[in-house]
């Protein structure tokens, strides 16, 4: 992954000086690999990108000592692994009916809104296909009024849900819209830690977990369990990353509502040989540690 731009407070020179310094006053060996995980934000309270990236390669670390998948190791059965979403950004209807038809393998498309395009865009689809949708509107919609009159129109259109439809800082504003709104509000800008639920429990129906906000697999189970005695959905995302980058949270998808890991399928220079999506879900290997050779 790299930030060409400061990205909830990161940048790549940030991650690079933060990783520096794990290095630097880390262990040799694994050890207790939880308190491990836990020092990293003492050594690195800023970076949760970079943590991540050392969660994940403790966590490859302790499953090939044990021989074992992470997922195994945590106990998580792949066998409840949801369908991932294929993202299709905005851009002109013809673009996004071809794009449609080429993401024919899944199961759910994610679809970027909050644009002058989103009626065209859905019509472009349902042109093609009648697969389920997932709506992104990346704090799009200017107001809660146009948010609700949106969001009721792709009620109609086989629209599962909504990430994130107005600021990430209008909590009250979230709360009056998921009092009425037909479909679920997932919370993706305005979730970043565990210590956010209790700020947008009330405006939201779920969480989108995505383990470079929150510092990485220890930190995305607890906010899974959390979400889950909050009564809260629990969506597992990602950003533009390599197969390396997905695996991690793959292994922890299974415990998820909806899964929304397709950024490594978005570039073109993954230098990783990445768990393959087969039936419009991540197949995970049977392989230590990430499994990712």
């Amino acid at each position: 992954m790299r930030f060409k731009k400061a990205h909830f407070g990161e940048t790549t020179a940030s991650c690079r000086t933060a990783l520096e310094r794990i290095v630097e006053s880390g262990p040799k060996s694994p050890g207790n690999h939880e308190a491990l995980i836990r020092s990293l934000e003492a050594t690195a309270p800023n970076a949760p990108a970079a943590r991540a990236a050392v969660d994940a390669a403790i966590m490859d670390w302790v499953g090939r000592c044990s021989n074992v998948p992470l997922f195994r190791f945590w106990g998580i059965d792949p066998a409840n692994m949801p369908p991932t979403s294929m993202t299709i950004a905005i851009d002109a209807p013809d673009r996004v009916r071809e794009r449609a038809k080429e993401a024919g393998n899944f199961l759910v498309l994610k679809l970027k809104l909050g644009s002058k395009w989103d009626h065209a865009m859905v019509s472009a689809i349902r042109d093609v296909t009648d697969t389920l949708i997932r709506g992104d509107a990346n704090e799009g919609y200017l107001d809660r009024e146009t948010a609700l009159r949106e969001i009721e129109w792709l009620a109609e259109r086989n629209v599962e849900l909504v990430e994130q439809p107005l600021a990430a800082d209008r909590i009250d504003d979230m709360i009056w819209l998921k009092e009425r709104s037909p479909l679920p509000l997932i919370a993706d800008e305005a979730f970043m830690q565990v210590r956010d639920l209790p700020r947008v429990a009330g405006g939201y129906d779920g969480i989108n977990i995505k383990l470079v906000k929150c510092g990485g697999t220890l930190a995305a189970r607890e906010a899974i369990a959390a979400a889950r005695a909050t009564g809260l959905k629990v969506m597992l995302g990602c950003t533009i990353e390599s197969s390396l980058g997905i695996a991690a949270a793959a292994h922890l998808a299974p415990l998820a509502d909806y899964v929304d890991l397709d950024g490594n399928l978005l570039i073109a220079n993954d230098p990783f040989d990445g768990h393959p999506v087969v039936d419009g879900r991540i197949a995970l290997r049977d392989a230590p540690g990430l499994g990712i050779p």
